[in-house]
């Protein structure tokens, strides 16, 4: 058995909520490679986190509930994953 990278694009709430008390809370929720900003419009900005966990059933749907359950997140989802 080998791991998963998983990309999550993660949307805060609204554009006040401060990326950079986010971004540490992802990193503190989920073991994280790497956290990108990507700019939306009128001020709001994703986040783009790559994670790699264990490939085993049900491990990519942790991570996005621990991501979706963290204040300030509006929405968090899987947008791709691939075999490491």
């Amino acid at each position: 058995m080998g791991d998963v990278a998983i990309i999550l694009k993660i949307m805060p709430e609204s554009p006040e909520v401060d990326r950079e008390a986010l971004k540490a809370a992802i990193r503190a929720a989920v073991p994280v490679n790497d956290i990108r900003e990507e700019p939306i419009g009128f001020g709001l900005v994703a986040l783009k986190a790559v994670v790699v966990v264990p490939d085993k059933a049900g491990a990519p749907d942790e991570v996005e509930t621990a991501l979706r359950n963290l204040q300030g997140v509006g929405s968090a989802e899987i947008i791709e994953s691939t075999l490491v």
